[in-house]
């Protein structure tokens, strides 16, 4: 047929992404050089199950399936042509035609950038600042080197020692001649970082015109802020995927990736850099602000996006006993990095903790400010691994704890990200046991928002995304749709039309196939139950441990802080009713949204903020939850719901009694 291509050996639908490619080649490569949709929780490590298509035409072509991918799929999947992209090769011959439905593109996501505001009486005190200076032209009578009488000049006018590197000197005669005119003098401003290097010469007066960047380089999430550094306003904000995801959703999936070869840890690199100037460029073009009058960019991210970020070699991260290759502040020339700002720039990556507690963790200790707080704070950021940090400006412990990906979506059956289609909320009448559920809506490229509806919208629901797994398992146990112990009660089995028998024991419909997008029930169960289990029995005993270690109780804390894009979404009264935490009051829980956002934001525009996640580097004890002797004593009991010790949940134990549970 006229006007369509046919060199080419395979083609993706819906997207018509095609190309042409050498037998042998793993298909899921194949899709991430084509760009192709694709979720994928593991990076093509054949773990998760989640890269699902359909082959419309050459199944012929491939291989039987290994029994690993055949475990993955159900009868019926296998009877429709699924496959697994990610463990099948291109044939010796033919073409393949390959179908990437709905539930298994990734989509848009919603992504959280929002976090605290700065403080009214924040002192502004950036590491770059400009300063204009007029300098006397050279004469027969002064013919003091440029150099020399810059230096001089602005140690008279400002009272700093500079110093002029040669990347500066190469241009400084032209700057101050060729491009100042015919003035009289040599009116120039001059880029000063840390009071010391000179890293721009400018002509004329450019005070005005200051900016830096801020980046919170998440797992899942970049969000990056463009910042007046004279005001210590945001001026612009992006957000985006991490472009890493391919390569693993999961920071260890990405290190295995990348602990190949220095050719895998450059690829990675290169896709995290590649998505910050995606956002520099957006910034820029929406605010005006050109890409060489940002002249420092700070970074935070946990220590595996640290290293992979910084093009650490990160293998020993990944065992015990998890060094990091770097644990102080550290800068790099933005230019080697490949970054799209000043030439001159540089990118300062805040300190770490631990090989498990990043500088996105110090971040938010400089969100919340524990080194000013007289009151006693908790403060969770939950994610694959949870980290947390207890006390007040009189001392702080932190820990990090495997909570595992259940709650963003990985090892269950229906989970997905946080995208258009996602069951963000399930409610179940506890007598009835009528199910509502609420969706997330209209989400597009960049864009932070939520327009849902209780049931009916015009989006149709896929999954369920992080929030809604929250949810179930509060949900189930005062519906009696699982008791305490995580157990499906099997007394529902044909008592209520939405308990079943499934191939992997009792499952419980949540979304029925005809309101779905997928055309096939959205179902929890008893594996996905017991996964969600061991993700919030991981964080209430890291919370607990943190408190029997600090000799404190849920009444001696004044507040638990919840952050991050997880944290900022979920029902607290959920997540304690699970105990995912320990019993606080619902009015000691504050949700304060992207608090890793919030502290590189007020490190890009303070020294002091700087000097402050240094010391939170050396002086927050860090706790290695895996060995100590008390972890694995609270984990076990933590695995019930809410607890074993139910005395540690009096509100939660006496609402269930009410309603029969326990």
């Amino acid at each position: 047929m006229a006007g369509i291509r046919t060199d080419y050996n395979v083609v993706f639908f819906p997207s018509g992404l095609r190309g042409t490619f050498e037998p042998g080649t793993n298909l899921f490569e194949v899709a991430m050089k084509l760009g192709v949709d694709i979720a994928t929780i593991c990076g093509g490590q054949r773990e998760c199950g989640k890269c699902k298509v359909i082959i419309e035409e050459g199944l012929e072509l491939l291989g039987d399936m290994l029994p690993s991918e055949a475990a993955m799929l159900s009868d019926e999947e296998k009877r429709n042509k699924y496959r697994l992209l990610c463990c099948i090769e291109m044939p010796e011959d033919g073409r393949l035609v390959i179908r990437v439905p709905e539930s298994s593109r990734l989509g848009a996501q919603r992504l959280q950038t929002e976090g605290l505001e700065l403080p009214e009486d924040f002192v502004i005190d950036p590491a770059i600042k400009k300063y204009h200076i007029v300098l006397p032209k050279a004469t027969l009578h002064d013919d003091r080197a440029d150099e020399i009488r810059l230096l001089e000049e602005f140690k008279k006018q400002y009272g700093l020692d500079l110093e002029i590197p040669y990347e500066v000197a190469t241009y400084l005669p032209i700057v101050l001649r060729e491009k100042g005119g015919k003035k009289k003098d040599f009116d120039i401003t001059v880029v000063v970082m840390d009071d010391k290097k000179v890293i721009a010469v400018e002509p004329g007066d450019t005070t005005d015109r200051c900016y830096g960047l801020a980046v919170d380089v998440g797992s899942t999430k970049l969000a990056g802020f463009l910042m007046d550094l004279n005001t210590g306003k945001v001026v612009g904000v992006s957000s985006r995927m991490n472009p890493q995801i391919p390569y693993g959703e999961d920071v260890l999936s990405r290190i295995t990736f990348a602990k190949k070869g220095m050719e895998n840890l450059k690829t990675v690199q290169n896709a995290v850099i590649s998505g910050i100037n995606d956002m520099l460029d957006e910034m820029c073009e929406f605010t005006g602000i050109k890409h060489e009058e940002i002249y420092e960019g700070v970074f935070v991210g946990n220590t595996a996006m640290h290293h992979l970020f910084l093009g650490i070699w990160p293998k020993f991260v990944t065992f015990s006993p998890y060094p990091a290759g770097v644990r102080n502040p550290i800068r790099a020339p933005a230019e080697k990095l490949g970054l799209k700002m000043h030439p001159n720039s540089t990118a300062y990556m805040l300190p770490i903790i631990r090989g498990f507690v990043g500088a996105d963790q110090i971040a938010a200790e400089l969100a919340v400010d524990f080194l000013n707080s007289d009151e006693v704070i908790l403060e969770l950021d939950i994610g694959t691994n949870t980290e947390m940090t207890l006390g007040n400006k009189d001392g702080c412990m932190c820990v990090s704890c495997a909570s595992g990906p259940a709650f963003e979506g990985m090892m269950i059956r229906c989970g997905m990200r946080a995208s258009n289609g996602a069951v963000e909320k399930v409610k179940i009448d506890p007598e009835t046991r009528e199910v509502e559920y609420k969706l997330i809506t209209g989400i597009t490229s960049g864009a932070i928002r939520s327009c849902s509806r209780f049931r009916k919208t015009e989006t149709k629901a896929i999954g369920i995304c992080g929030s809604g797994l929250c949810d179930i398992p509060a949900e189930f146990l005062k519906a009696g749709i699982i008791l305490p112990s995580g157990q499906m009660n099997r007394e529902l089995l044909g008592v209520d039309p939405r308990m079943r028998e499934g191939p992997k024991g009792l499952e419980y419909v949540i979304v029925p196939a005809e309101e779905t997008a997928i055309g096939k029930d959205i179902v929890i169960g008893q594996d996905d139950i017991r996964e969600l289990q061991k993700g919030k029995a991981a964080m209430f005993a890291g919370a607990y441990l943190l408190m029997k270690e600090m000799g404190h109780t849920v009444e001696t804390i004044d507040k638990l802080v919840i952050a991050g894009a997880f944290g900022s979404y979920i029902d607290p009264m959920s997540a304690r009713t699970m105990g995912m935490f320990p019993e606080f009051p619902l009015e000691k829980i504050e949700i304060i949204g992207n608090a890793a956002g919030t502290g590189v934001r007020k490190a890009l525009v303070s020294r002091e903020e700087r000097r402050k996640a240094k010391k939170y580097s050396e002086w927050v004890k860090f706790i290695e939850a895996a060995i100590h002797p008390d972890y694995m004593k609270i984990y076990p009991d933590a695995m019930y719901l809410p607890n074993k010790n139910l005395d540690l949940f009096p509100e939660t134990a006496e609402m269930l009694k009410k309603l029969g549970r326990i």
